[in-house]
């Protein structure tokens, strides 16, 4: 390639070291040199609205669709998002098949006075932007109270310390990216709860014509963490998964075995359906909606009783 690579990133302090991460890997993997490729900040209407929950507004796509139209429009060749954070159903035109490999799926707990949830006082204020993270909270301690908080993590943690929360919820990837690991009072089994689809993946988009970069990213394409990826993902797709939705997904490999457990809250949280198999680590994508069918069907059968 002859030309410079453009990488869009929102641009918050998290998201430019994970469009940093994904620089150094193309670098480590191919002929280019560091000034070859650039890194651009978009700014997102996710980050411009910050008091309403996204399913609100018009759902995770806040956070993507700027940086999408950027990727149709020729201006960058490559995005990068946290998985997480895009709607299930890709949009025309554009390739999401490039993972880089996975940090820390976890969720975890930061308390004012390094209480663990369990000794939180009842009433508790709980800060989360998540209907998955507030029923996953309440299945546990049904005494406490959660509240919508948005912002970048360290808005959230400065609001935390304002005292209008007890606590927050975040994920372990986003807090280890930014080395602050001493802030963390807890960390959640993937037992205790289920992450959300594609939790701690940086997920590489680009056009579905651009050869180019397609070999680029073909590369450094994490291929474990792809298939566990595709089959977290498509439990989203079955469900037509979005904010509103409160899905947990999680897939690990072991062998040539792919094992995936999610679950599926009713809109108010009350129900929750669960369902856990395992499959061939070919056969991960079929997993995924198959897992996902099961769990329509329980909440189906739920509603018809």
């Amino acid at each position: 390639m002859n030309k410079k690579i453009v990488i869009g990133s929102r641009g918050s302090k998290l998201a430019l070291i994970y469009a940093q991460n994904a620089k150094d890997k193309i670098l480590q993997n191919t002929n280019l040199n560091y000034e070859d490729i650039k890194i651009k900040e978009i700014t997102t209407m996710g980050d411009q609205i910050q008091d309403q929950r996204l399913s609100e507004v018009g759902g995770k796509g806040l956070f993507s669709t700027n940086i999408e139209k950027e990727l149709q429009e020729k201006k960058i060749d490559i995005a990068v998002h946290a998985l997480k954070d895009m709607p299930a159903i890709e949009t025309d035109g554009l390739r999401t098949d490039t993972f880089l490999k996975r940090n820390d799926p976890r969720e975890i707990l930061i308390t004012k006075d390094k209480k663990k949830l369990k000794d939180l006082k009842a009433e508790s204020i709980i800060g989360t932007s998540s209907y998955r993270r507030e029923f996953q909270i309440k299945k546990i301690r049904s005494d406490l109270n959660c509240k919508l908080i948005r912002g970048n993590i360290d808005t959230r943690i400065k609001k935390l310390k304002d005292g209008l929360y007890d606590a927050i919820i975040l994920s372990y990837a986003g807090i280890k990216s930014l080395s602050i690991e001493d802030k963390i009072t807890e960390v959640f089994s993937i037992q205790d709860i289920i992450p959300s689809a594609g939790q701690g993946i940086i997920s590489l988009q680009c056009r579905k014509d651009d050869k180019d970069v397609i070999s680029i990213l073909n590369k450094i394409n994490d291929q474990e963490t792809s298939l566990r990826a595709h089959a977290e993902r498509n439990v989203l797709k079955v469900l037509e998964g979005d904010c509103e939705t409160a899905v947990g997904a999680h897939a690990v490999i072991n062998g040539d075995e792919i094992i995936l457990e999610a679950e599926l809250f009713s809109l108010d949280g009350s129900d929750r359906f669960y369902e856990k198999k395992s499959a061939k680590i070919e056969n991960a994508k079929s997993l995924g909606n198959e897992v996902g069918m099961i769990l329509k069907t329980k909440s189906n059968n739920s509603y018809k009783k």
